[in-house]
């Protein structure tokens, strides 16, 4: 389930061979950084019933692959290889991924970056 500056998964039975998880992903757009705007996330929750919290930063240019760092650290965590839980709710991801967009355009004053392919969208 995603709202602006969070998103939540869920998989409360451990169904289609997935542990058990419970895991909000929070983020918000700091300014500050030596290269400019960047995204802080924090990642909290339980997978197979073992609690973790991680955080992490990202530079305004490099974080539209923030879905992959949270799927590996979920598999730091717990979740099976290639079964992340941005795969099973790639709707609410791409939410994500126009909010920051978003949010980025604001604190950057204009377009973001050579690397967004939907900078002049």
């Amino acid at each position: 389930m995603f709202e602006p500056g969070h998103v939540h998964m869920t998989n409360p039975v451990g169904s289609f061979g997935l542990p058990p998880y419970n895991i909000d992903g929070y983020y918000e757009v700091r300014t500050g950084g030596k290269d400019g705007p960047f995204v802080h996330f924090r990642m909290v929750g339980q997978i197979d019933g073992k609690p973790f919290e991680e955080e992490f930063d990202m530079s305004h240019d490099t974080v539209f692959n923030f879905a992959s760092v949270m799927g590996k650290l979920a598999v730091k965590h717990g979740m099976p290889p290639n079964n992340s839980p941005v795969m099973r709710n790639h709707k609410d991801y791409d939410a994500v991924f126009e909010d920051i967009r978003a949010k980025l355009k604001v604190a950057v004053g204009g377009p973001l970056s050579a690397h967004d392919p939907n900078r002049d969208a």
